[in-house]
């Protein structure tokens, strides 16, 4: 300090000091006669700490259910939840229907509908405003939630949007449900959770592709062990 008093052209210096919790602590100090040093203490940086989002298989996910009391939480939209879902899970949509009929959603929502929900089943949706505040009217954020849907996207936003909102105790399943084979969970629904996803067209697609297939073994099985017979066929045909 004897550096200090002797600094008389200076009229003030200044310190800073870094604590180990990285608040910080300003000192600005002024000489005087007799070296006097006054310190003033500035405003502490609050520190938010924010927890990970823990990324989990089925499997890891029944332990933390059986185990560590994790409640279910699925975001998905009422159709997927619908087709099939775990027994006793919480349903808060992530995505919510979209019935606005202003002119620019309605032009959407018809697209829309002509392809991705005919050909997948998938619902014209726009985010749930009411989302975060639903989950918070039934939960603390103390709260252990395993959060799921169909192939893991939507899941991740809501841990997001939940961590924000205080929750520390968030896992999510790895891509979703579409990964978890049959009998993992007790379910209920029309399907099994791995197909909740599938919808429209693309759900007989698998069918008549079944068909067309043994439509041709057959034809092949035919000719490879009756050919005269299938020469004849062939010479009925139209050729016109």
């Amino acid at each position: 300090m004897a550096g200090i008093g002797a600094c008389s052209t200076f009229s003030s210096t200044r310190y800073v000091f870094s604590c180990l919790r990285t608040s910080l602590l300003k000192l600005e100090t002024h000489s005087r006669v007799g070296g006097t040093i006054f310190a003033k203490p500035i405003r502490r940086r609050a520190l938010s700490i924010r927890a990970e989002v823990n990324f989990v298989n089925a499997e890891e996910a029944k332990k933390l259910i059986a185990a560590e009391g994790y409640t279910i939480l699925d975001v998905r939209d009422k159709s997927q939840f619908d087709r099939a879902h775990i027994k006793s899970c919480t349903h808060v949509p992530l995505f919510i229907e979209n019935q606005d009929n202003d002119p620019g959603t309605i032009v959407k929502r018809t697209l829309h509908n002509n392809f991705a929900g005919l050909f997948f089943g998938l619902t014209f949706t726009k985010p749930n405003p009411e989302f975060v505040q639903t989950v918070k009217s039934q939960f603390s954020p103390g709260s252990k939630l395993l959060l799921v849907c169909q192939e893991g996207l939507r899941s991740t936003s809501a841990a997001t949007k939940l961590e924000q909102a205080g929750f520390q105790n968030i896992a999510c399943i790895t891509s979703g449900l579409q990964t978890v084979k049959p009998g993992t969970f007790d379910t209920v629904g029309t399907t099994e959770l791995q197909d909740a996803g599938k919808a429209g067209l693309v759900t007989i697609q698998g069918k008549i592709s079944a068909v067309l297939g043994t439509v041709l073994i057959c034809a092949y099985l035919f000719i490879t062990f009756f050919p005269d017979q299938a020469e004849k066929l062939l010479q009925l045909a139209p050729t016109g």
